[in-house]
Parts: structure tokens; sequence; C-alpha cells
């Protein structure tokens, strides 16, 4: 298997990134969702790569097999989003969502950013296991910012203090 390279965002990977992400919502989770259900990946760079806001690839034999993005929302803090890890790339011995998840917050630290925020659903066990090894702690919805970003679908809310 070949190891991934971990890597910024850009334009050329937009299809590999929609392919890695409705594979893994779609034919994993069984979620009726597409590409036009998340606007968002329309244009990642405009939503996603502004301010201290960035999205980051882990890539493989030509196709994105680890996606991970931050969303900026003002006043020092941001959103995690679309964390999405192949199957054949997860597992603690492959590392590629600890080394997106890394990558990521070594970005917020540098860009100034105080706190991190993500919402999950109840149903992603492994997830909630992974953002609690990395130091993040579950809050109610009701401590969120109120210009968190958050999805219909997120039952689950945790934050990541980076001061």
């Amino acid at each position: 298997m070949t190891e991934p390279v971990f890597r910024r965002y850009t334009p050329a990977d937009r299809d590999g990134v929609i392919a890695c992400i409705l594979a893994i919502q779609q034919g994993e989770y069984g979620m009726a969702i597409t590409a036009q259900d998340q606007p968002d990946l329309a244009d990642i760079p405009a939503f996603y790569q502004n301010g201290a806001g960035d999205f980051r690839v882990a890539a493989a034999a030509g196709r994105i097999v680890g996606t991970i993005a931050l969303k900026d929302f003002g006043g020092g803090e941001a959103a995690l989003r679309k964390m999405f890890v192949a199957a054949d790339y997860r597992g603690r011995e492959r590392g590629v969502a600890a080394r997106l998840l890394a990558e990521l917050l070594d970005h917020a630290k540098a860009a100034g950013l105080r706190a991190l925020y993500l919402g999950t659903t109840a149903h992603f066990l492994a997830a909630h296991r992974f953002y609690e090894r990395a130091g993040f702690t579950l809050i109610a919805a009701g401590d969120l910012p109120a210009c968190f970003p958050r999805m219909a679908v997120d039952t689950r809310f945790y934050r990541l203090m980076l001061e």
C-alpha cells in the first residue's frame, strides 16, 4: 500500500475530494447525500481557505484518501469539518487521521486560533474516541458559539482549547 502524501488542497484535488467523501457518506453510512447537498465542496478555496481556515488532503496512488477542513468563523475560533479517511487507510497503524489532524492543529496554532469546535452525529463512535484522545472535550449544544456553522445532522459537539 502506497504511503500517503499530506498537503494543502489545490483545485486539481476537487473531484478526488468529492469521490472520497461521497464514498464514505453514501457507501459506508448509507446517507442520502450528494455533492450538490454540500455547497462547500463546490468551491473549497473560497469556503475554507480564507482567514485562518484551511483544507488539507492525504493523497496516495493517485487518489485522495483523506480530508480535513477548518472553517474560520471569527473571534479566534474555527470549526473542524470534512474529516474523512478512506477505509483502507484507517487505523492507528496507518496514522492518516492523526497526521491530518496534527497538520491542521499546527496550522490553527500558527494562525492564532484560540479554540476549535466540531459537530458530529451520535453514531460515529470511533470518531468520538479519536477526538477525545486528541484532547477535544464534549460540550452541550448550548455552549457552542453563536456563529458556529452547525450542520442539521450534528447532535454531539466538541471543543479544543488551543491556548
